[in-house]
Order: structure tokens, then C-alpha cells, then sequence
């Protein structure tokens, strides 16, 4: 952490309070948060035996509501099943 950032300010203020706000924020504000805005948390793995890559995967994960990702979708349990439904009998009858 450098110097500047643990050094009040003149209205005895941090930097990072300028950036985060003053106030406390607990484990539930920051999940919300972050369910709100959404991450994406991207990866390397290497699985190497005797120094010969021999699996490689690149790997991306999206943390985000469920709404945010399907703004369009119904609230309703039972109307959104109903309509999957239909839509899968659709799709069965198309392929017989």
C-alpha cells in the first residue's frame, strides 16, 4: 500500500474513500455488487508431463444475475416451464 493512500487528506479523508465511499460496505453489499455489475474471471490451465504440454484449456467464467443475462425471461416458475415445454414438444414433432 503506498504512503499516499494511508495519508489522510486535508478533510481527513483516504483516497480509497474517495473511490469505495466512506461508508462500510459487508459481505452481502459487495456479493450484491458484484451480481449487479457482473465479473468475468478468465484462466490458463496446462496439464504438462515431463515438459510436453499435454492438455491446454483457456477457461472464462461470468458471475452475474440470472437477469441480467436473460432480461426477457418470466419470474414465473410455472409459465416459464410451460413454455419450454412447448417449445421442446415443438421441436420433437419437427424432428419425427
Amino acid at each position: 500500500m503506498s504512503k499516499r493512500s494511508r495519508t489522510p487528506r486535508a478533510g481527513g479523508t483516504h483516497d480509497s474513500e474517495l473511490v469505495l465511499g466512506a461508508e462500510d460496505a459487508s459481505l452481502l453489499d459487495i456479493v450484491d455488487n458484484v451480481l449487479n455489475k457482473g465479473v468475468v474471471l478468465s484462466g490458463d490451465i496446462t496439464i504438462a508431463l515431463a515438459q510436453v504440454d499435454l492438455i491446454y484449456a483457456r477457461i472464462s467464467l461470468l458471475l452475474c444475475a440470472a437477469d441480467r443475462v436473460l432480461p426477457e425471461e418470466d419470474t414465473d416458475l410455472m409459465t416459464r416451464h410451460s413454455v419450454r415445454h412447448a417449445r421442446r414438444g415443438k421441436a420433437r414433432a419437427g424432428k419425427a
